[in-house]
């Protein structure tokens, strides 16, 4: 398949009409056009990975259970405002628009104009949906906005910086009471294979990926919400985490 020679300001244009903010354009972030342009930011990206099967043999036959496991975090909010923080390959936001109660509406954000474009396409039915460009770590959402928010396998490509405000973010646009659901890569336990079959490959195609196996979720929250529970469940030999964080009520 032959890439076009296609800048993201390009596709952004074609774009910027169906964003639902009055906002500066925004700006795709340089590590993620370096990083990334094979997967999220190139026009082709979408033909090559906009593939149920393939989303599913990249986290190894788990795509269903972890986005099921999400998406089940859900059902306290599903008639209230929920946002999906960037675009996800596959079925992921067609499943969560089907949970939606007839009074719940979903936002989803994404940086990458090719990223918007695609859910565009792909969400039919969008009378319960707002799509718009915003970047992750700057949203335009005001404080405590939205009922509960998710994040899909986001943190895992972002620099360190880039992570801390994202979920930050996440935190301040969700409501008292409302929860922040995290979905990503995890260090497995020792005798699972993939330990080791996934080192040389995150460390290739995903250099920021082995942050979350150094490390946890709870080393980038901001301090006033370090105290806070969180409700973590690790699954595939530890592979992936799914981490609840139930905003305190003022």
């Amino acid at each position: 398949m032959t890439f076009e020679n296609r800048g993201p300001m390009q596709a952004q244009a074609a774009v910027a009409s169906r964003t639902s903010f009055n906002q500066p354009p925004v700006v795709v972030p340089e590590y993620l056009e370096q990083t990334y342009w094979w997967a999220y930011t190139h026009p082709n990206a979408v033909r090559v990975f906009e593939r149920q099967w393939l989303v599913n043999l990249i986290l190894w036959g788990n795509f269903s259970r972890l986005r099921d496991l999400a998406l089940d975090e859900l059902s306290d909010a599903v008639n209230g405002r929920l946002l999906q923080v960037a675009c996800v390959y596959g079925n992921f936001s067609e499943k969560l628009v089907e949970r939606l109660g007839p009074d719940g509406h979903l936002d989803i954000i994404d940086v990458a104009p090719v990223q918007i474009k695609n859910m565009h396409q792909k969400l039919r039915d969008k009378r319960q949906v707002t799509i718009s460009q915003q970047d992750a770590s700057r949203m335009h959402f005001d404080d405590a906005s939205h009922d509960a928010t998710l994040v899909f396998f986001l943190l895992h490509e972002m620099p360190e910086d880039v992570r801390r405000k994202t979920v930050a973010e996440a935190l301040r646009v969700t409501k008292p009471g409302g929860k922040v659901v995290f979905v990503d890569y995890h260090r497995p336990v020792g005798i699972n294979p993939f330990r080791y079959i996934m080192v040389p490959i995150l460390t290739t195609l995903e250099p920021f990926a082995m942050d979350l196996w150094n490390g946890q979720i709870a080393d980038w929250l901001p301090t006033q919400y370090q105290q806070v529970p969180l409700q973590k469940e690790a699954y595939f030999g530890g592979l992936y985490q799914k981490v609840v964080l139930t905003k305190p009520k003022d």
